[in-house]
């Protein structure tokens, strides 16, 4: 495959390396990638990978571009608040290479789109934030014979592993169960370190530039723990189950189900339509923080910080309340009430407390 002038020039830093050369540039330039996420993780993917020459990147997102976005989606500025990110880090990723190709497509991955994109793609790199995605994304690649790319980041610590390469194991060698959504952290809730996306998402584009040209030894096999407050890394080794490549196609029935937020009401929750059809003979309690409560909150409530309760430290707040009547405890998105509920039920005797589904973001949006 011959190169052009600015090709030559552009990439002339891979061209003169030992090791790399001419043909893993090919490859580059021949290579489909599918990146699905233009988030913390996908953001830095995309630049890496377009400024390396991958030939045609296909970029999948329903999202828009929001200010919390900003402190570690470095694609993305101020001024693109309100935007559809695949239509800006498009623009982007082509101005930083107009010798790639760059396809955006403004949608989630589904059951139905999800074989066809996969096996329109040399390899895949798993940009989402839930666990549903994951397993879609697992189980296509398995049916397909494609490998991807995973990463994920909480707080201070992240991963990356590769998955369904050559025989290793898949994502369900790693995690053969979905785990429910309430029990799952998220970066809303518990945040996020803003750099911590970007060192691992790089790992990613690592990864996919060495499965494309066939130089080095991929992750396949070992998953990578990276904490950033020590800048420890550590590798676990990973065991195959060779059953979980027997996969033929996808299941009828969403493993969403099994990972959402989104099951039945239970006991312990209420949702925002039925708050309102009670507020407010209500008691309402905020476990959120001070400056998250600042931004927005519902009034009347007391402000009963989660990290106070799980201190132990009696709260001003609490003896105000009667923990006899119908409380119900919010947060942000409903994780943190949901561990705040158990402390007021067993230390401060709220026995008619409850959560509220959503938290402040599903009364809000409401």
């Amino acid at each position: 495959m011959a190169f052009t002038q600015d090709e030559l020039v552009r990439y002339a830093r891979h061209l003169s390396l030992a090791g790399f050369g001419v043909e893993a540039q090919e490859k580059l330039k021949r290579a489909r990638v599918l990146v699905i996420g233009a988030g913390g993780l996908g953001c830095p993917a995309l630049l890496y990978l377009s400024a390396a020459g991958a030939g045609r990147i296909t970029l999948l997102d329903a999202d828009r571009v929001e200010l919390s976005n900003l402190q570690r989606q470095g694609l993305f500025t101020t001024e693109d608040v309100g935007q559809l990110k695949v239509e800006v880090a498009a623009s982007r990723l082509r101005a930083l290479n107009p010798l790639i190709e760059v396809v955006p497509r403004a949608e989630r991955l589904t059951r139905a789109n999800a074989l066809a994109l996969v096996r329109a793609c040399d390899v895949v790199i798993d940009g989402s934030d839930n666990f549903a995605t994951r397993y879609l994304v697992n189980d296509a690649c398995v049916i397909e014979g494609k490998p991807f790319i995973y990463g994920a980041i909480h707080a201070f610590e992240g991963q990356a592993s590769v998955f369904n390469w050559q025989g290793g194991p898949t994502y369900r060698c790693l995690f053969p169960k979905p785990a429910l959504a309430a029990m799952a952290p998220n970066c809303s809730e518990a945040g996020v370190l803003g750099v911590l996306p970007g060192l691992i998402g790089t790992v990613q584009a690592t990864e996919a530039i060495k499965l494309i040209t066939g130089i080095g030894e991929s992750l396949s096999g070992r998953l990578l723990l990276w904490d950033a407050l020590t800048m420890r890394t550590r590798t676990l080794t990973l065991v195959a189950d060779p059953s979980n490549q027997e996969i033929r196609e996808l299941p009828p029935e969403p493993d969403e189900a099994m990972c959402s937020a989104e099951s039945p009401l239970n006991a312990d929750e209420i949702d925002a339509i039925e708050l309102r059809t009670t507020f407010p003979k209500v008691q309402l309690i905020d476990v959120r923080e001070a400056w998250e409560r600042a931004a927005g909150t519902i009034l009347p409530s007391a402000h009963v910080p989660l990290a106070t309760l799980q201190s132990g430290q009696l709260s001003t707040a609490i003896p105000a309340l009667d923990p006899s009547k119908l409380t119900v405890v919010f947060c942000t998105t409903g994780a943190r009430s949901r561990k705040a509920l158990a402390l007021l039920r067993e230390h401060h005797g709220f026995t008619q407390a409850r959560s509220l589904r959503g938290g402040y973001r599903g009364w809000d949006a409401g």
